[in-house]
């Protein structure tokens, strides 16, 4: 009997390995192994609540609630996957991965209890999901958010040359932070900038990088 429940764990192990693979292609902070831990565990948590105390429910004065340690899987990984989630140059990053793990420890619950439809078919919506909304479809693209710091020569109207080219491009300025540098003369530039969906940062740099007081760049 207990090999059918190892079956689940296994069951639920791939479905993890396939979300956690679609992250890590997108190169995201949680990928293959943690996904697929996630979803093992998960599965193995559900199947000991449901099966790990038949020894002793013939036993008198025993009530045992199989939703318990369920309900303790889902708060617990909503903890870890909020460890994903951090502030970096005024932008949130992690909130899917976060949402995904999350979701891959339901589906790693919904296998070992037995759900092998609901488990599967989440694990394809999923992927479905991710393929669609990170495709190139105008109608649901988002514009793009990116950091850059810039170093530059300290010369008489840099700073404005960058702001007028970017304003001509109908970029977006979001955030914007300038200082002298104290072991050189050059100047420290941070923008946060939001990019029209038919430019790409790609783009972006080589506008920049042709200004002759340009020293450096960093996309963040």
């Amino acid at each position: 009997m207990q090999y059918h429940y190892l079956l689940r764990i296994i069951l639920a192990g791939i479905c993890g390995l396939i979300i956690g693979y679609e992250r890590k292609s997108r190169m995201k902070e949680a990928g293959i192994r943690t996904h697929f831990v996630i979803a093992i565990g998960a599965s193995m948590m559900m199947v000991v609540s449901k099966y790990g105390f038949q020894d002793i429910l013939g036993e008198k004065n025993i009530a045992l609630d199989p939703s318990r340690i369920a309900a303790q899987v889902v708060s617990g990984v909503g903890f870890l996957g909020a460890g994903m989630i951090f502030m970096q140059r005024q932008t949130i990053k992690g909130l899917t991965t976060a949402a995904g793990m999350w979701t891959t420890a339901g589906i790693g619950m919904a296998i070992g209890s037995g759900l092998y439809v609901i488990g599967i078919g989440v694990t394809a919506l999923i992927l479905a999901a991710q393929m669609l909304l990170h495709s190139r479809f105008g109608w649901i693209s988002a514009p793009k958010t990116e950091h850059l710091a810039i170093r530059l020569i300290d010369e008489p109207g840099a700073v404005g040359y960058i702001q007028k080219m970017l304003k001509e491009k109908d970029i977006t300025l979001l955030n914007f932070h300038v200082e002298k540098d104290k072991g050189t003369s050059d100047i420290l530039m941070e923008i946060t900038i939001r990019l029209p969906k038919a430019l790409g940062v790609e783009h972006l740099l080589p506008l920049i990088q042709d200004f002759s007081f340009i020293k450096a760049i960093e996309v963040h």
